[in-house]
């Protein structure tokens, strides 16, 4: 059991690291059982000034150089690289380890879909086939006298050139708004595929290759649309193939929903096979019998950080909490097996699981962590990973041999919004389409739409920013739409239901109670941020809000984000025409060329820009001022007045 040192004067107050209550209590209980956690590691853990603002550089051991941020050309590094140049390697790795992760998380995706198109995996099968056949005829495959075998091995070559391909487009530059393919062509920043993308910007930022930042910012933006426009798109749609397309169900958040009567198993990670076949296993009726006999009432399946949010909207399975709550869900001694696969998984859950004796249990090869218990996952086999998972679970309920805490706190909400069934519910099964959203954008109900996405960061108080900042755009009218970490957030704060429309401006609040929807959507996964950019091809191509993404009235933020990954994400937004804000911080050195060309210069080109503060409500107001400009350029900027339209004038309209 790791022991907190009794010195220390670090540790914050509970109320000063997160807003969740569980959470708090948690860390209360944990500080009280001698047991570490995240947030007091960040508080004992002093973050490197220079490392934060990329004034560092590592790239050679001629260093590592260190540079001034307060006077960024008073010198540079031993090679003579410049703060430009040593920024843009910086962020152009960061973004190449975000673009890697997703996409080879899509790869993991694609190649279960090719094996249950082939028939060699049995225990999946296609779940949507009229998606199949959508994105079949989308992509520009025969579709007429296909069976959908044929068809979904056909989408599987088709859809592997995202990775593999060295020349031209990846398959889905074909969904790009034109305006905006005509500008990535023009700045040559249209990925080829995602392996000779990220190949190329780690050869470009090694000691000694490409020295100009402006050319590597080209490479930053090519490697970060191979992320969002290739991995991660795939992953989202073909997952939807495979285990359906979302639409809204209403699902529980947040501690409470675990259960001290049941065998209570956690799936954390952000592969949904693995979930899809943990699913499966807590239902079979000869281990529930077996979890009976050893006194449980029955199996509980529970979902956490991204993996546990496509399950949210695909089958309303309960989730417990985000990222910073991984560690402090274990504290409450109820969790029978924590099984994880790959990304966001912190080492320390090992020393916390064993303090609790919780089974922390690696499946995926990719992913295993010193200490922990490994049971492979392999997609032709998975039940025998899953029951082996259920039975250790099992076994654990018997023998607990701790005290069981659990914060009787339950948050309902709506989740499982796919861009399919928002295009439905907007329009109906005949008429489905986004003309409702852009006219009522157009006369001014709705001011704009926000992406809100993202991690949460024990460097600020965890989902507080996530909710002040989101509370302040719904009250300006608003609409905002979620992924990841922050759509649990918000789903704690009770942002997810409709009711919560009456926090909404006027304009907003009217549309959300015609429509019956929350004011706030969530949309699944980190890989899901793609449902956003399809989302907002279709404003572009319904009309009436410009010829461009980067026309839109949008912009998006990562108010917590943490990763390489949400790095990625970010930059493909500001590539894809998005003014994007992160909280916590950025790492570049304000009033340097890099930095100017990435808050500013980028937009100048036709794309998207940067901001970043972290105060919620100033961000707020930076994301309302952008749309407010773009409506402006619109020459929407002033709403429509209702007019009631009698006979004489109808006939006028023919």
């Amino acid at each position: 059991m790791e022991k907190l040192d009794r010195k220390s004067e670090k540790r914050l107050k509970i109320k000063e690291v997160t807003q969740c209550e569980s959470t708090g209590r948690m860390l209360e209980k944990a500080r009280n059982d001698g047991v570490t956690l995240a947030f007091d590691r960040a508080a004992e853990m002093k973050a490197c000034p220079i490392g934060a603002e990329s004034a560092c550089c590592k790239m050679c051991y001629m260093g590592p150089c260190r540079l001034n941020a307060r006077d960024p050309y008073s010198k540079v590094g031993v090679c003579g690289a410049t703060i430009d140049t040593i920024q843009s390697r910086n962020l152009g790795r960061m973004v190449a380890g975000g673009s890697a992760a997703h996409n080879d998380h899509g790869m993991a995706v694609l190649e279960l879909f090719r094996g249950v198109a082939k028939g060699t995996i049995l225990d999946y099968a296609s779940k949507d086939p009229y998606k199949l056949e959508a994105l079949c005829q989308e992509l520009g495959l025969p579709t007429e006298g296909f069976s959908i075998q044929e068809m979904a091995l056909a989408l599987a070559d088709e859809l592997e050139k995202t990775y593999t391909q060295t020349e031209g487009e990846i398959p889905f530059a074909k969904r790009v708004p034109e305006k905006t393919l005509e500008t990535w062509r023009k700045l040559d920043i249209v990925p080829r595929g995602a392996m000779i993308e990220v190949m190329g910007i780690m050869s470009r930022t090694h000691m000694g290759c490409d020295q100009d930042y402006r050319n590597l910012t080209k490479a930053i933006n090519k490697t970060a649309l191979a992320d969002g426009w290739g991995g991660s798109m795939v992953a989202t749609e073909l997952g939807d193939v495979l285990f359906g397309t979302p639409s809204p169900v209403q699902a529980d958040v947040n501690f409470g929903v675990l259960k001290e009567d049941h065998v209570n198993i956690i799936v954390h990670g952000h592969e949904p096979n693995l979930f899809e076949s943990m699913l499966a296993s807590v239902n079979d009726p000869s281990l529930v019998k077996i979890a009976r006999e050893k006194g449980a009432k029955g199996i509980n399946l529970v979902g956490m950080c991204c993996s546990g949010a496509e399950m949210l909207g695909r089958h309303g399975v309960p989730h417990a909490g985000n990222f910073m709550s991984t560690e402090a869900v274990l504290v409450t001694g109820a969790v029978d097996a924590m099984a994880v696969d790959i990304q966001c998984i912190q080492q320390a859950l090992v020393s916390t699981a064993d303090c609790y004796k919780t089974h922390l249990i690696t499946t995926n090869p990719r992913c295993h962590i010193e200490g922990a218990r490994h049971v492979e996952f392999e997609e032709h086999t998975p039940r025998e990973c899953t029951d082996e998972i259920v039975t250790l679970a099992i076994a654990r309920f018997a023998d607990r041999g701790v005290k069981v805490e659990i914060p009787q706190i339950v948050n309902k909400g709506v989740h499982g919004f796919s861009h399919e069934y928002i295009n439905y519910m907007l329009g109906g099964s005949f008429r489905g389409s986004y003309a409702p959203l852009n006219e009522n954008i157009i006369n001014g109900r709705i001011r704009g739409v926000a992406g809100v996405v993202g991690c949460v960061n024990p460097r600020v108080k965890q989902d507080w920013v996530h909710v002040e900042l989101v509370k302040e755009l719904i009250r300006n009218d608003v609409l905002v739409i979620q992924t990841g970490c922050s759509q649990i957030a918000l789903a704690k704060a009770g942002f997810l239901v409709p009711e919560a429309a009456h926090l909404a401006g006027p304009g907003l609040r009217e549309v959300c109670e015609a429509v019956g929807m929350p004011p706030v959507l969530g949309l699944g996964s980190c890989v899901d941020n793609t449902r956003i950019l399809t989302a907002a091809t279709a404003m572009v191509n319904q009309g009436g809000l410009g010829e461009s993404i980067a026309d839109l009235p949008v912009a998006g933020a990562a108010p917590e984000w943490m990763s390489e990954k949400a790095v990625a994400i970010g930059q493909y937004f500001v590539a894809s025409g998005v003014y994007t804000v992160f909280g916590v911080g950025f790492p570049t050195v304000k009033d340097t060329k890099f930095h100017d060309l990435f808050f500013g210069g980028l937009e100048e080109q036709g794309l998207g820009k940067w901001g970043t503060t972290r105060d919620p409500h100033e961000m707020a107001q930076m994301m309302i001022a952008h749309i407010d400009k773009k409506r402006k350029e619109l020459g929407i900027d002033r709403a429509r007045e209702r007019v009631l339209t009698d006979m004489a004038s109808r006939r006028e309209l023919v």
